[in-house]
Parts: C-alpha cells; structure tokens; sequence
C-alpha cells in the first residue's frame, strides 16, 4: 500500500533534473580527466534510482524503457574497442588523441578518444548499478 508521498515526487521531478543535468556536466567536463564517466555514471544512477523511489517500478519503465543489463557489456565493449582501437595506429593500448571539428550549430569543437572510453564506463556504471539496484528492489 502507497501512503501519501506528494512531498518526494513534488521534489524529486527537481531534484532529478538537477542530479541529471549536473551528470551530464560531469561526463562532459571530465573527457580531458580521469573520472568523469564513472562519476557521471553514478550521478545518472541516483537520479534514476529517486525517481524510482518517488515513483513506482512501473511508471519508470515505462518512460525509460531500457535494459539495463544489456547496458553492461555495450559499456564494456565501446570501453574495450577504444583500447584496442590505439593498435590500429600504432600506438600504446588506450592512448589518447584528439581533433578539432566544426560542427554546424557548435562551431569548432575539440573531440578525444578518452571521451569514447568515458562513454563506455558511464554506460557500464549505469548498467551495473540500476541491474543490482532492480534486483534487490524485486523487479529483474
């Protein structure tokens, strides 16, 4: 039975937005810096994770219908292909390098394989932590 939560959903739609916003900061400010996919991973996780709490199993499904156990080995193989892709031009297992492009809307922007990595390990994060969360809440 439900009780009466109107305080944690009122608050967790700001709440969850700011935690998401500000993941989303991370992982894009930390490409440059270890940490920034793993820590905007965990971020990602929390405000998921609330909105579950606020909401129900059910309803959170349904607006982010995502596996996320098969977020798991997609993280792990984008993380392990940029590794490897460092072999194809002869350089050292995840060594770094990285371009500057123009894109129409952005302009001139620079872009590094660490940010592929990143991407890997944010995605592994979330995987991994929302599967043990879901399982231990009862609904994988």
């Amino acid at each position: 039975m439900r009780t009466n939560d109107l305080i944690l959903r009122t608050t967790t739609a700001l709440i969850a937005f700011i935690l998401l916003g500000f993941s989303i900061y991370l992982f894009l400010a930390g490409h440059q810096s270890p940490g920034g996919g793993f820590i905007g991973g965990l971020m990602t996780s929390a405000a998921i994770v609330l909105m579950y709490m606020a909401y129900g199993l059910e309803p959170i499904a349904k607006i982010i219908p995502v596996n996320f156990k098969l977020m798991i080995p997609a993280g792990l193989l984008i993380a392990a292909l940029t590794g490897v892709g460092s072999f194809v031009f002869g350089e050292s297992f995840l060594s770094q390098t990285y371009g500057h492009f123009h894109l129409p809307l952005f302009g001139d922007i620079e872009l590094a394989t660490a940010m592929l990595f990143d991407l890997g390990v944010y995605l592994t994060v979330i995987g991994v932590t929302l599967t043990i969360m879901l399982t231990i809440a009862g609904d994988e």
